[in-house]
């Protein structure tokens, strides 16, 4: 007699990766950042980094436990979004500052919204525009302590004011930021470890960062160090590789996700020349992100054997 066909709902094939293993490789791959950071600006940032981290964690398994839900740390996603937080904060911040954006990131922004999977919105960014908004220590940038440097404007100000910092310091992260923001060459060390294990693709740190720098081109005359520049200072490639790439809050296709990608890449650019404050990524995401629905509606794949409405 023949086996019984059995009909059941897609997905029928697995990969065999789960949350837990992907958010793991997202904390491997944010290492070399919170090292590069606790070496350039000193112990305080390792302890802002484990403030931010240990606060999401028992942030969550708080809410889930008064709420009666099942106990979701395990996932590793709190203390993702924890480390990611810390390393776009400065080492300066007040401590009692980061259990607030601890707080907003993960009560208000993920747990309130259902959890992981359901955040509109990506927590970590979300929290960094938040207090970036809500206190004045966001705008005071800590400084390298492993070499002679006199405080004062950290890049994006003083490219714009004409004073080019090197790029070798850009590169290796000797300037004022945050604390994860600074050093370009571990920010992509974890960018190639990504692509290696396949859990990001290309098509959102390219575009974002591409459209960032051929914009900065066309608008500083085809100067190529300055543009450089421009790319390597600020958050853009920390927001690039470990934010604008959220499973969540970015479109699912490739067409979708370059949209996104230079999206956001030309808001960056018309906040750093044009608006108030002179860094855009943490906005230029926020925005894109509350427009990946409609994004992934406009750029989604037909339906196999479907037919187009008339």
């Amino acid at each position: 007699m023949d086996k019984p066909l059995h009909l059941s709902a897609s997905p029928h094939i697995h990969s065999g990766r789960s949350t837990t293993g992907i958010m793991r490789d997202v904390l491997i791959a944010l290492i070399p950042a919170a090292v590069a950071g606790t070496v350039i600006f000193g112990w305080r940032s390792l302890l802002v980094i484990a403030v931010c981290t240990a606060s999401c964690v028992l942030l969550e398994a708080l809410f889930n436990a008064i709420t009666k839900k099942r106990q979701t740390i395990g996932d590793l996603s709190a203390a993702v979004t924890g480390l990611l937080l810390a390393l776009n904060l400065p080492a300066s911040i007040p401590i009692w500052q980061c259990v607030i954006g601890s707080l907003f990131a993960i009560v208000i922004v993920k747990c309130l919204f259902g959890g992981i999977g359901h955040n509109p919105v990506n927590p970590a960014i979300t929290a960094r525009v938040f207090m970036l908004v809500s206190f004045g220590s966001m705008a005071t940038q800590a400084y390298p302590v492993i070499v002679d440097t006199v405080a004062g404007a950290t890049p994006l100000p003083s490219i714009g004011a004409g004073q080019m910092p090197a790029l070798s310091d850009l590169f290796f992260g000797l300037t004022g930021g945050a604390i994860g923001e600074t050093c370009a060459a571990a920010l992509l060390v974890g960018f190639i470890y990504l692509l290696a294990r396949r859990i990001i693709t290309w098509h959102i740190p390219v575009s974002f960062v591409g459209s960032v720098f051929v914009c900065s081109l066309l608008m500083e005359g085809f100067d190529f160090t300055k543009a450089l520049a421009l790319i390597l200072s600020g958050g853009l490639l920390l927001g690039a590789v470990f934010m604008a790439t959220d499973y969540v809050t970015s479109p699912a296709t490739a067409k979708g996700k370059l949209v996104f990608g230079i999206g956001a890449g030309l808001l960056t650019f018309l906040i750093r020349y044009f608006g108030v404050y002179p860094e855009g990524v943490s906005f230029a995401i926020l925005f894109m992100n509350i427009l990946t629905p409609y994004i992934d509606a406009l750029t989604a794949h037909k339906v196999f054997g479907g037919q187009r409405k008339a």
